[in-house]
């Protein structure tokens, strides 16, 4: 993961950005759901900016925290029948964009891309393929 969250930094100019990687079970996840966003179930990640609010430009090299339940993306992996190891270097990148702005539904300003098509971009770059099974 340390790999691709390095590659995915430099693909996206961020190279000497900070992040923090928290590595949970879906009870360890969910508990931080409840408190933080008020949603009461587990989920496969979370992202907290740094670099949002009254004090995001404090430290702008300090990105934020991605939050991620190993239990869940394991689970979903076996499901979709992607390698687990992928599919959460995929959650990572979900994560670190999300970190840097974009959200699900709409693309990022002055980019134009929306969040699923970065994600996907920017996986491949990463690791050399398409995780979605296309070519």
């Amino acid at each position: 993961m340390r790999s691709a969250l390095r590659k995915a930094l430099r693909r996206l100019g961020r190279e000497d950005a900070e992040v923090s990687l928290l590595f949970l079970d879906d009870e360890g996840i969910r508990e931080i759901n409840r408190t933080y966003l008020n949603r009461d179930y587990p989920t496969n990640v979370i992202s907290f900016s740094m670099t949002e609010g009254p004090f995001g430009d404090l430290n702008p090299g300090v990105l934020g925290d991605i939050v991620l339940s190993v239990e869940r993306s394991r689970r979903e992996a076996l499901d979709s029948g992607v390698d687990p190891e992928d599919y959460q270097d995929y959650l990572l990148i979900h994560g670190l964009l999300h970190l840097l702005g974009y959200d699900h539904e709409f693309p990022r300003e002055g980019d134009g891309k929306c969040m699923r098509e970065m994600e996907r971009e920017l996986f491949y770059s990463v690791k050399g393929y398409r995780i979605d099974g296309e070519d």
